[in-house]
């Protein structure tokens, strides 16, 4: 008996911005950068990679590289992408 296997896409499951901003506070949490990058990546893919494209006026593939498994977003992409996500970064004291 042979089983089959799918690829799994959270993007293709966070449809709600509550949802994504979910997601996103805790990879922050995690203190991680890949991890960080990459719940930026699954929420611009739910997003749709070519309307953000539009919006941040990156196109795709700097979108892909930066925000992909191995990429490292700049601060200045990511105060392009956050916005047109519907997300904003907040710095807070530290308990």
């Amino acid at each position: 008996m042979t089983i089959e296997l799918s690829r799994f896409d959270a993007a293709q499951y966070l449809t709600e911005p509550e949802d994504q901003a979910e997601l996103l506070a805790d990879a922050v949490a995690t203190g991680d950068a890949q991890i960080i990058a990459k719940a930026i990546g699954i929420v611009a893919r739910a997003h749709g990679m070519v309307e953000l494209s539009k919006e941040t006026g990156l196109n795709r593939q700097q979108l892909y590289r930066a925000l992909g498994p191995e990429g490292n977003p700049t601060l200045a992409t990511m105060l392009k992408v956050l916005p047109a996500l519907g997300l904003r970064m907040r710095i807070e004291a530290a308990a």
